[in-house]
């Protein structure tokens, strides 16, 4: 890096200069791309290439050489930073510092940005190496410039450089570096604790010192750059996580007594950004003391008085930062906040609030200047500002920030301006993602962090006026999704995915509407009775004579509606009739005329129409059934059938006595003791089995009958004692097992279908629920016992109806292993036993009939369809030989002389054939293939001896692949393979044992040539894929769990390995530092070469030290 350079060095800068320039302009010509971008990567590659990039940087009149030039200082250094001496380091940071802040008035901005941006990355590489004193005589430079000494240009750069800085350190946006996790966080927890508040307040000086010079003006000034560079890094430090306290610790999210409510951002959806700021007590000075949110307030104010008049103001970058800082300031919670019973919290939010009205209020008069052209940013940022109080206060709090200045309450506001929105949103294109969608979203965001703690509290917080304000807000709601409902209903084009989305897709949407129906349940219980009663008598009524189209797709949403209110999503467990529910409606004894129950009622009865041929072909659509199937899985996980034991948990949790009247009045209605229950879940199943056989090709209808309504039935023993006595099952599995039509079933649903009437059994006693499972599986066995014993099976083995059979059959029997528990294990068992050997012979057909081997054969469908074959036989050998489906080391399957680890192995030897390297390029085969070799190879490593050489160097070329594969699962699973082959071989051999015998063993083919043995191989090539490979960091505590016990499997090869790297490096220097790199990977933390808990930790650690030391100059060299 020396500044000097003779004739002959300066005629080879000005050439490598002038190839770079010849590059970028081809690439901006589109001429030869190819060896342009060699040119440019031939830059960042050579050794040590600084002196010819300043050279660049310095000397070249094109801007994106120079942007080149600085992106190959930077990739150059972090791979180089190990050996560069530290005053090159020192240099390589001050020459970019210096670079921008002497061109400070450049007019190619992304040029300085990208230098900048070099600059912050190269010192926070040396973060750890460079002392404070160094630190802080970069940080002194970058305070002269910011404090506006060398102008106004020089000042905005310095704001650039800290906010490139800010956004290295911070996890979620750093550029990778190939170093560890605990080096970022080392750097993360440095800046905030000895920084990061210093540069805030440096920020906050600099936009004070220009703010006076832009109110004052009448044009825009160079100062306004200034004071948007400053508001935009205050915001960004203020979106930092905060993790550390003063003196290092690290804290926990604490909420303090005004935040009681606070909730949790994993409770909101996910349509908005946004973060709750807690930077601690020690920022209380700087951000609430100073004053500094009246000052941004009052700047804010000032300029939009003065610059109203100019439309687009709104929308200029000092605009838009000053409000980005504002609604971050709303979301300000914990210990920064004095123990003072919320008080100067409350304060602080009431002036923030007081300056947001303004933005939002008359939401009328607000909306009607959008849409007259004015820009709705300045609305929209004070509608995530509502949302933002909203996270950090309780509902009560909330509604009184604004009644303490005025006549009605924040929640009065948040309604009027929610209905707003919405009826915006009825005027509007509905096919268009407008304003009032994102308006929408935020708003109904504020409303679930203000509900969702409500729903689930035992009393209600919500005030009168909002209880009223949110049955303003659902009616308006509910008017717009009806007449969306209403206008979709005719378009032939399904160009409003919004409204014709599947049920999943307005789950998120719906939940928030049921959060606001639920808090005011009085209200909207009984207008959603009258809506679908009136809508179920215009279909009655109009049968035969009027288009029904309207009204089915009203039904729809308001079927989805409801089901929301009524009852919450299981997620795997049992869901609980909400509390919003349980605590209204306590003066009416009679249960028949409890509203739910009234509202449950008029739903089921429509439901029961779906029975009558007639109705179902004249009302009944396929998209209106699966409204209903939804609404019915939804509703029974809560209210149908509840066993004795949940109303006693619930009556438990709720401590008021109504309250507890008021649930088993409710679960009382449809439970096991009543026949109106047995009446309800009779009906269910015809319904189901209704749509199975009248809907034929409904995907969607299908999948919410088999996995989500008949799933839920059975989920429960106490609905399943009930379940199994019904005529209505038992026509079900017999429709099942026998009926063709139910063949054309996805294979998901026919699995889903198998598995759940498998569960069943657990309604029957032992022995009953073992022939149930016999009977209901036999058919299906012996049909694939006959078919593999025909003589013919290899000419009609490619057939469609046999293909479609065995697959359809194969899925089955998957979701009956999938259902296996204690009780029906026996079955199950012999079910598996008996179709084994005809599985092997299908495997061999298969393998002889059907070439799998070439990528190109998927093209067609039949093929596709035995590719799906193949994985279900992969799926399915994996689950007969998973130990948590059934338990094979039983004593009866001793007395058969079967081995189901013999069984396996046998069928990977036909199943290696068919996987070629070109169909693991298949996502799912993949991943079905690895997920069977890692646990069979994990848990039965001693039968590898028993693979024939063909299988066994297939299973090794395909590790291989999946070492280098870029799913990190599947790196994974392959390293975790090794690792327990490996572990396998070693112990084995220290006991005397041959362990993995010839397989581990170098030989010589018969020219003489030595071949290492497999543990061999994959040393060497994990070795390669460490050192010399990408990868992603997130595998190198795997790798070092399989690389360690190689080590020790293969010390002789390794000391060779070792020597050949040392003895390959040119460089004296970096000879001796690889030397002693690899002496320590071995050797430091006291490892030893037991193969323990402790020893793994240790070498992890190694390696993760190793790779840092040595990697990047061996990739150079």
């Amino acid at each position: 890096m020396q500044s000097s350079v003779g004739p002959n060095e300066l005629a080879q800068l000005q050439s490598t200069m002038q190839a770079i320039e010849l590059a970028c302009s081809s690439i901006h010509m589109h001429v030869n791309p190819a060896a342009a971008e060699a040119a440019i990567l031939s830059l960042s590659k050579s050794p040590q290439p600084y002196q010819a990039c300043r050279f660049i940087l310095e000397r070249s009149q094109v801007a994106n050489a120079r942007f080149q030039a600085a992106a190959a200082i930077r990739d150059a250094a972090i791979r180089e930073w190990a050996f560069l001496t530290g005053h090159d380091r020192r240099s390589l940071v001050s020459f970019c510092l210096h670079y921008v802040m002497q061109r400070a008035s450049s007019p190619e901005g992304y040029v300085q940005s990208k230098v900048s941006a070099v600059a912050a990355q190269l010192l926070k590489r040396g973060w750890l190496d460079f002392t404070a004193i160094e630190k802080e005589a970069f940080f002194a430079e970058v305070n002269q410039a910011i404090l506006g000494l060398h102008g106004v240009d020089v000042q905005f750069i310095g704001l650039i450089f800290l906010e490139s800085l800010v956004s290295e350190f911070s996890p979620s946006t750093s550029s990778a570096m190939g170093l560890p996790r605990e080096f970022h966080e080392q750097c993360r927890k440095s800046l905030e604790l000895e920084y990061l508040k210093t540069i805030y307040s440096w920020a906050q000086a600099a936009a004070v010192s220009v703010a006076n010079k832009i109110i004052e003006s009448e044009s825009e000034v160079p100062e306004t750059r200034v004071c948007t560079a400053a508001l935009r890094l205050m915001h960004q430090i203020l979106n930092w996580d905060f993790r550390y306290k003063k003196n290092g610790a690290e804290t926990a999210k604490t909420v303090d007594a005004f935040s009681a409510g606070l909730t949790d951002n994993s409770l909101l959806a996910s349509r908005t950004e946004f973060s709750v700021v807690q930077p601690g007590p020690v920022w209380r000075d700087v951000l609430i003391s100073s004053g500094h949110i009246g000052w941004l307030l009052g700047l804010y104010g000032a300029m939009r008085q003065k610059f109203s008049s100019k439309s687009c103001w709104i929308d200029c970058p000092v605009a838009v930062a000053s409000r980005k800082l504002i609604v971050q300031f709303c979301s300000l919670t914990g210990t920064i906040f004095l123990s003072d019973d919320g008080k100067l919290q409350e304060h602080h939010l009431l002036l923030l609030l007081t300056g947001i009205i303004p933005w939002i209020d008359p939401p009328d008069a607000v909306s009607k200047e959008i849409e007259s052209g004015k820009s709705e940013s300045e609305l929209l940022d004070g509608c995530r500002a509502l949302l933002s109080i909203a996270t950090v206060t309780t509902p009560i709090v909330f509604d009184w920030l604004l009644k303490s200045i005025s006549p009605v309450g924040t929640l009065s506001l948040l309604s009027t301006l929610t209905c707003e929105v919405v009826k915006i949103l009825m005027t509007s294109c509905m096919d268009e993602e407008t304003w009032s969608w994102v308006a929408r979203d935020i708003l109904l965001d504020t409303w679930n962090a203000l509900l969702v703690l409500i729903d689930n509290s035992e009393n209600s917080l919500l005030p009168p006026e909002g209880i009223n304000a949110a049955a303003s807000v659902f009616t308006t709601i509910i008017e717009y999704e009806l007449k969306a409902a209403s206008a979709s209903a005719f378009k032939e084009e399904d160009g409003s995915d919004y409204f014709q989305a599947s049920v999943s897709a307005m789950d998120e949407r719906l939940s928030s509407y049921a959060l606001i129906a639920r808090a005011a349940i009085d209200i909207t219980i009984p207008i959603l009775t009258r809506l679908l009663s009136e809508r179920f008598a215009r279909l009655y009524q109009g049968r035969g004579i009027n288009d029904p189209t309207e009204t089915l797709e009203e039904l729809y949403s308001l079927l989805l509606l409801t089901g929301h209110v009524l009852a919450d999503e299981g997620k795997g467990e049992t869901p609980s009739i909400p509390k919003a529910i349980l605590t209204h409606f306590l003066d009416i004894t009679e249960t028949e005329k409890h509203p739910v129950v009234v509202l449950s009622g008029f739903i089921i009865g429509f439901a029961e129409q779906s029975l009558n041929p007639e109705m179902r072909a004249a009302v009944f659509s396929p998209r209106l059934m699966e409204a209903i199937i939804w609404f019915l899985a939804r509703w029974s996980s809560t209210y149908l059938m509840p066993s004795a034991e949940s109303i006693s948990n619930n009556n438990r949790s709720v401590h008021d006595h109504d309250l507890q009247l008021q649930q088993s009045r409710l679960c009382c209605s449809f439970c096991c003791d009543s026949t109106q229950g047995k009446l309800v879940l009779d009906l269910i199943i015809r319904i189901s089995m209704t749509t199975l056989i009248s809907y034929p090709g409904e995907k969607e209808l299908q999948v919410l009958t088999c996995q989500q309504l008949l799933h839920a039935l059975v989920r429960q023993k106490n609905v399943c004692l009930h379940v199994v006595t019904l005529d209505s099952w038992r026509q079900l599995a017999n429709a099942f097992t026998n009926d063709r039509a139910l063949f054309t079933l996805h294979a998901d649903n026919q699995r889903s279908l198998a598995q759940t009437l498998v569960l069943s059994a657990s309604g029957m006693k032992v022995e009953e629920s073992n022939q149930y499972v016999r009977d209901l599986v036999g058919p299906m066995t012996s049909y694939l016992v006959e078919i593999s014993d025909k003589g013919d099976l290899k000419s009609i083995a490619s057939l469609p109806d046999v293909i479609l059979s065995v697959s359809c059959l194969l899925e089955r029997l998957r979701g009956a292993c999938i259902a296996a528990e204690p009780r029906t294990q026996r079955a199950i068992y012999e079910m598996g036993f008996s179709i084994m050997n005809s599985i092997l012979v299908l495997l061999e057909v298969y393998k002889n009939e059907i070439s799998l081997s070439l990528s190109s054969s998927l093209i067609s469908e039949a093929k596709t369809e035995t590719y799906k074959d193949l994985r279900a036989l992969l799926q399915l050998l994996a689950s007969l030989c998973s130990k948590d489906l059934v338990d094979f080391s039983s004593d009866s399957t001793e007395a058969e002389g079967t081995n189901i680890s013999q069984v396996v192995y046998f069928g990977l030897h036909i199943v290696m054939p068919l996987i070629s390297l070109e169909m693991l390029k298949y996502p799912k085969l993949c991943r079905d293939y690895f997920s069977l070799i890692s646990h069979m190879l994990e848990v039965y490593p001693e039968m590898i001896e028993q693979l024939n050489s063909e299988a066994l160097s297939h299973i090794f070329a395909t590790l291989d692949f999946g070492l280098h594969h870029q799913d990190i699962d599947i790196g994974d699973m392959c390293l975790r393979t090794l690792k327990e082959l490996a572990c396998y071989h070693h112990k084995e051999a220290g006991s005397g044992r041959v362990g993995l015998g010839s397989h581990a063993a170098g030989f010589r083919d018969p020219d003489g040539n030595f071949h290492d043995g497999i543990l061999g191989q994959f040393l060497r090539s994990l070795l390669q894929l460490l050192l010399f490979e990408d990868y992603s960091t997130d595998l190198v505590s795997a790798a070092a769990d399989a690389l360690f016990p190689l080590i020790l499997c293969e010390q002789s090869l390794f000391q060779r390995l070792c020597n050949e790297l040392i003895e390959g490096q040119a460089n004296p220097a970096f000879r001796s530092r690889l030397a002693n790199a690899l002496q320590s990977l071995t050797t430091s933390n006291q490892l030893s070469s037991t193969l323990d808990r402790l020893n793994y930790q240790r070498f992890r650690k190694n390696l993760h030290n190793f790779l840092i030391d040595v990697r990047g100059f061996l990739r150079t060299v």
